[in-house]
């Protein structure tokens, strides 16, 4: 069987195992561009993709494509309705990255609590000469132990992120759509209730209709003065021009974020070089452990769905 692997250098860069076994003859493409999709798909029956959009036109175009395997948990680069119409099942890799975003989250926040990324700038920039020293006392510090942080969207990361916070000695609210579970011992409380009582809010929802531009001018107005945004989740649950102005007011003390609505962002994207965002590459799944548990995964969905027993289906199926 013929599969093609559209862009996959961000979770197997340096040679993690993946043997499929027999009977798959594997095309790998580290990237694809879009103009591109179609003629590298071909007469293949499967795809894999990390971050590569699968459009309605390009299924209609790619007739023997059976099966789109997601390096993902997030399913938004995909036309799910149009691949069920195609017959096409799409399996994603749920909960493969519960540590590894829940600590990438932290990062964030403990950077922006004590500016280490700032005060390691200044060390290798040559700082640090004397002991009355005006550019250290210029990056203000704060202690995380009393602060109350909401979670939005909570899941298996949004529980790991309130764990690691209450260490912190953080009292964490919750929100989530969906009922409580058994799992919930920290207190849910309504959307409203989170914005106006959190000094730290982080997002771990998915990006879907319900959730797109959930943090807006509407509702960063009903947040804390000074509030600190976290977003480890998908870039697109931000309005990122009514952040910017919540930054530029004061609304927000500071944007930690892995996430952008446009990926790469464009040299001119306002976050890159502003002063109150600090922002990594999304690579809170980057691990070699959570790479590695994303190719296995992925593997079993793939002898699943081969053997007619298909697991992590996202799409409905006829």
């Amino acid at each position: 069987m013929k599969i093609v692997v559209l862009d996959g250098y961000l979770v197997n860069f340096d040679g993690l195992d993946w043997d499929l076994g027999p009977g798959f003859q594997v095309h790998w493409y580290d990237d694809t561009p879009p103009e591109k999709v179609v003629d590298r798909i071909g007469n293949a029956e499967i795809v894999f993709v990390n971050r590569v959009r699968l459009t309605r036109e390009i299924f209609q175009a790619c007739p023997h494509l059976k099966f789109v395997g997601l390096f993902a948990t997030g399913c938004n680069q995909v036309d799910l309705p149009a691949a069920s119409e195609a017959g096409i099942t799409v399996c994603n890799v749920p909960e493969y990255s519960t540590d590894a975003v829940a600590q990438q989250t932290m990062a964030l926040l403990l950077n922006i609590a004590t500016q280490a990324y700032a005060h390691n700038a200044y060390i290798h920039q040559g700082g640090w000469r004397a002991s009355v020293d005006p550019a250290i006392t210029r990056r203000p510090m704060f202690e995380l132990a009393g602060k109350t942080i909401g979670i939005i969207g909570f899941g298996a990361i949004g529980r790991r992120v309130a764990a690691l916070c209450e260490a912190f000695g953080m009292k964490v609210l919750a929100y989530r759509r969906t009922p409580p579970s058994s799992q919930d011992r920290f207190p849910l409380v309504p959307l409203d209730t989170l914005l106006e009582k959190s000094d730290i809010i982080s997002l771990h929802c998915p990006l879907n209709e319900d959730s797109k531009e959930l943090i807006n001018r509407n509702t960063l107005a009903k947040m804390k003065s000074g509030t600190i945004l976290l977003n480890t989740a998908r870039g697109g649950i931000l309005n990122e021009g009514d952040v910017l102005e919540a930054l530029d007011s004061g609304r927000l003390y500071m944007l930690g974020t892995d996430v952008l609505s446009q990926e790469p962002p464009s040299p001119k994207h306002p976050f890159i070089s502003h002063p109150k965002v600090f922002c990594t590459p999304h690579v809170g799944w980057l691990p070699k452990e959570t790479r590695q548990r994303v190719l296995d995964i992925c593997k079993e969905n793939l002898l699943c769905w081969v053997k007619g027993t298909p697991i992590h289906v996202v799409n409905s199926q006829s």
